[in-house]
């Protein structure tokens, strides 16, 4: 997926009220800018942090500026969490998830009291799969989720396991943020109950998959696969 032209540099002053951070750019001058992440950006919210920010002439934007990538451990990590879905529909619709070939794509999908990511056709089956963003790496190489408690995403959990035992094809699919990352494991010390039901989910047969994007200035993708350890 192309990213928001052109990007421009700065430094992470702070990140406040969850939505807003304050970057200083490569001129001195001082800007505030919209925090497109709902998670607490443990890692990739930290000052002096290298930044990438785009810019709207939208008259009717409150904030003319977006944070969009920060670097970390020499990579650039996508914190624009409503960009991964994006990410992985665009990956699902060119056939480059080796799991998932050739299916009709259907996002935000109704099951039971919810909306899960994707729903995806295939000749003999349907799927449900929902998409988590990953920026937390709880050890070095070692991506985890989430990086705060989410009564949100143990639904979600729930809901894979109904779909399950209804018949569907159900999946939890992790778009790692990280590339220092080489596994992916359940941050269980954030939130033990969703590593607790992350794990019961696999064993009823919801399938986990975590893959890791390639992010550049000018790009997002899903890049390869990497192993789950429960």
């Amino acid at each position: 997926m192309v990213l928001p032209q052109p990007l421009v540099a700065g430094r992470l002053v702070r990140r406040y009220k969850r939505f807003l951070a304050d970057i200083e750019l490569e001129d001195g001058s001082l800007v505030t800018a919209h925090t497109p992440n709902t998670g607490s950006m443990r890692q990739c919210a930290l000052p002096g942090q290298q930044v990438l920010l785009s810019k709207s002439d939208n008259p009717k934007r409150k904030l003319a500026w977006s944070w969009e990538l920060v670097r970390v451990n020499e990579h650039w990590v996508d914190i624009n969490t409503h960009r991964a879905n994006r990410v992985v529909e665009e990956a699902l619709r060119s056939n480059v998830l080796r799991f998932f070939q050739n299916y009709a794509v259907r996002p935000e999908f109704p099951f039971a009291d919810s909306r899960i990511d994707f729903m995806l056709a295939g000749e003999n089956e349907e799927v449900l799969l929902e998409v988590k963003n990953v920026t937390l790496c709880c050890q070095p190489g070692v991506a985890c989720f989430p990086d705060a408690v989410t009564t949100r995403g143990q639904k979600h959990l729930r809901d894979l396991m109904l779909a399950k035992k209804q018949g569907w094809r159900a999946v939890i699919f992790f778009l790692v943020q990280r590339g220092d990352a080489q596994t992916f494991s359940p941050a269980d010390e954030v939130d033990a109950d969703y590593g607790r039901l992350l794990r019961e989910a696999v064993s009823c047969g919801v399938e986990a998959l975590a893959y890791r994007t390639l992010v550049t200035p000018e790009s997002a993708k899903v890049d390869r696969q990497i192993p789950i350890r429960l």
